[in-house]
């Protein structure tokens, strides 16, 4: 017959594993902002975060600029970079809210260097769901340049994801960017460990 004190330690065990999994689901409920500059990793880190939250998903507003972009110099309007465009900045918010209906954790690695522009769709995201976090991956411009050119860009025939990077690292030291994280401080996966901890506990 077993002990009353072996299921008083079987019923801790559960109470324990059962807050465990209470808290990881409730973490996972977020919109998460992967900021930080052109070239500086958000994609590896961003995919690092879909491995360690199940059932989530990446959304790339580039894929938004990209044709928005297009679009504007069809009928005359130049836009050096795609965030200028108001509409742009509707429509993320719309396929986030899409996104965020069809996912419990929505990751959005984007490079926002105007702090006016992030707040928009940050303030358009918490309209339908309180629970955005925004984290800035910040790295010395050097160490951002040697990996754009590690993955095949150089100045010459890429100076405007230089130019950009170059403006990122410079905005991103502004402390209304925080939360910042070390960009060579670990790994991908030690990054997205991170920032799910941080998630966690705020």
């Amino acid at each position: 017959m077993p002990s009353r004190s072996c299921g008083a330690r079987a019923d801790s065990t559960l109470a324990a594993k059962f807050q465990s999994v209470s808290q990881t689901t409730l973490a996972r409920l977020v919109i998460l902002f992967l900021n930080g500059a052109f070239g500086i990793g958000k994609t590896a880190v961003a995919r690092a975060l879909r491995r360690r939250f199940p059932r989530s998903l990446v959304f790339d507003p580039e894929k938004i600029g990209g044709p928005l972009q297009l679009a504007a110099r069809i009928v005359g309007r130049e836009a050096d970079d795609f965030q200028d465009l108001r509409t742009w900045r509707q429509l993320t918010i719309v396929g986030l809210r899409i996104a965020r209906a069809v996912s419990p954790t929505v990751i959005v690695p984007m490079a926002f260097s105007d702090w006016g522009y992030l707040e928009e769709v940050r303030s358009g995201a918490e309209g339908f769901d309180r629970r955005v976090h925004h984290f800035c991956l910040i790295a010395p411009l050097a160490v951002v340049q040697q990996r754009l050119h590690a993955r095949g860009a150089d100045p010459v025939s890429h100076p405007w994801e230089y130019r950009r990077a170059a403006e990122c690292c410079a905005a991103h030291q502004d402390q209304r960017f925080v939360r910042h994280i070390d960009a060579t401080a670990g790994t991908p996966d030690q990054l997205a460990a991170e920032i799910a901890n941080a998630t966690q506990s705020s």
